[in-house]
């Protein structure tokens, strides 16, 4: 819940801007922005009228398609807005909102239904972790939210330990891999190899510029779920241009 719509304007101008002066390959490195609903519109306009070539993405969306569910915003709504990603589950709305495993799924049911790629957020609390070990919540909340969508549904998974969010003090690469190895892993179950392969599996928890390029190093992370870093345009601009950190060490 940051910046209104004149200062999301503002941020992602000056993201396209940084990543234009350092003449970011989009194809080697997608990027996305998930404005809150307010600014949606406004920065749909910017990447459309610049041809920017910048995902548009939602913080969340209804279970509901429509009707009587008043503050809700539906994966229609979002879909005419050319909102190509949405986040489901994140760990603020799983534990500030209360969501429950179920929600999440049939708010990536909403999603998908309506051609969108939901974002799928799973991760474990402190307490999760040190009863649980490191992979058994997330895998769980994944489970869960997947068995609801379709054959050929696409999506992505975002593992953010919520010990880790806004902490400033991130999970190890080696964390990191160890439960995107598992993810990964519980993907073929519960889907195919093919779609196992396939999926992105982002990272999120305290990303930096400092430490990207060591997550991406790891075989089975594939991205970042980038959190407050993304709210500064040049330190965001750094985060993208991870393979140059990656060649520098």
């Amino acid at each position: 819940m940051n910046l209104d719509h004149l200062q999301a304007i503002a941020l992602v101008q000056k993201l396209s801007w940084a990543l234009k002066d350092v003449r970011h390959d989009f194809s080697q490195a997608e990027v996305a922005v998930f404005p809150p609903f307010t600014d949606l519109r406004s920065v749909q306009t910017l990447i459309a009228a610049d041809k920017l070539a910048l995902g548009l993405g939602a913080q969340d969306v209804s279970p509901h398609a429509s009707g009587a569910y008043t503050g809700d915003v539906s994966a229609a709504m979002l879909a005419k807005l050319e909102t190509r990603y949405v986040l489901v589950g994140h760990s603020e709305r799983r534990h500030g909102h209360g969501e429950s495993d179920e929600t999440v799924g049939a708010k990536a049911l909403a999603a998908s239904r309506a051609g969108m790629i939901p974002v799928i957020c799973v991760g474990e609390t402190a307490e999760d972790l040190e009863a649980h070990g490191a992979a058994a919540i997330p895998l769980a909340q994944l489970a869960a939210a997947v068995a609801p969508l379709p054959e050929g549904a696409e999506f992505v998974v975002a593992y953010e330990p919520v010990w880790a969010i806004g902490s400033g003090q991130a999970a190890s690469p080696e964390q990191a891999e160890e439960v995107a190895k598992a993810l990964r892993e519980s993907l073929r179950d519960l889907r195919s190899d093919e779609v196992a392969a396939a999926t992105r599996i982002l990272y999120g928890g305290s990303v930096a510029s400092q430490n990207v390029a060591a997550f991406l190093r790891q075989p089975n992370v594939d991205g970042a779920l980038v959190g407050g870093a993304s709210l500064k345009a040049d330190e965001f601009a750094k985060i993208v241009q991870f393979k140059k950190h990656v060649t520098a060490g």
